[in-house]
């Protein structure tokens, strides 16, 4: 059986990241502070995706959870 996440919502959350600070991308979709983790995927088999910044910038991190460029949005959510 295959897992699937919760689509948290159909399009990207644009963050302002910071270089060389890591970020913790939800996997499942269930966490309360999209996108990033809060705990909630305990006992989902799911996992956090840790992401670190190379530079000052803004980011799109997939709000779908189906993308194939985790944790950055591909636009997939367009075919939803």
């Amino acid at each position: 059986m295959t897992k699937t996440p919760i689509i948290a919502q159909k399009e990207p959350y644009p963050v302002q990241v910071l270089s060389g600070k890591s970020y913790f991308w939800c996997a499942c979709g269930q966490s309360a502070k999209q996108p990033f983790c809060d705990g909630s995927h305990k006992d989902s088999g799911f996992s956090p995706l840790k992401y670190t910044a190379d530079a000052d910038r803004t980011l799109y991190f997939c709000g779908c959870k189906a993308t194939a460029k985790s944790p950055l949005c591909d636009g997939t959510h367009n075919n939803l």
